[in-house]
């Protein structure tokens, strides 16, 4: 099974199109999304092209290709317009012998992660606007895992390229946009 994993459309028509045309090209079977779907936060600018509207009508579209996870702009409101659960603070998933765990990134990211994550394991988060892909090691456990982070291609931050992550055969690499 191949993922593409993206994070913080923020409401953007234009990323969001960008994103399934990724998701097509790649010929993936599932879009993961890293949260913070629809709303652009109180701390962003506006999107350059913020229609919400249209964003839900894109992915709707495709609601049974879609596992996602909430952000910290997600809320009830947004899953009462969206055709697939987004209000889950994380997922596991699971691609050849590697485990995913796939959250937002404001609950969980490199700063503190989830104890409970096995030695070798992906954490894949968003939140920060900033393409990552590192290896941290936790202070509590002592494991170490691979943190990687697809940025956020309609308010990228730090100089970041929008991004998207594929995931096949328990591989994960980060892709330009």
């Amino acid at each position: 099974m191949r993922f593409l994993v993206a994070s913080d459309l923020h409401g953007d028509s234009y990323w969001t199109e960008r994103v399934l045309e990724a998701f097509r090209r790649e010929n993936a079977d599932k879009l993961v999304l890293l949260g913070d779907i629809l709303y652009h936060g109180p701390r962003n600018d506006l999107p350059a092209h913020y229609e919400p509207k249209k964003v839900i009508s894109l992915l709707n579209d495709m609601a049974t290709k879609i596992l996602a996870v909430r952000g910290n702009c997600d809320t009830e409101v947004d899953q009462m317009v969206l055709k697939f659960p987004i209000l889950s603070d994380y997922i596991y998933l699971v691609s050849g012998e590697t485990t995913f765990f796939a959250t937002h990134g404001h609950n969980a990211g490199p700063g503190y992660l989830p104890v409970f994550l096995p030695d070798g394991a992906v954490l894949l988060a968003g939140h920060t606007h900033i393409v990552c892909d590192k290896e941290i090691t936790s202070p509590e456990t002592g494991i170490k895992v691979r943190y990687m982070n697809p940025g956020s291609p309609s308010i990228p931050k730090e100089g970041s390229t929008p991004s998207y992550i594929l995931i096949e055969d328990g591989n994960a690499v980060i892709k330009p946009l």
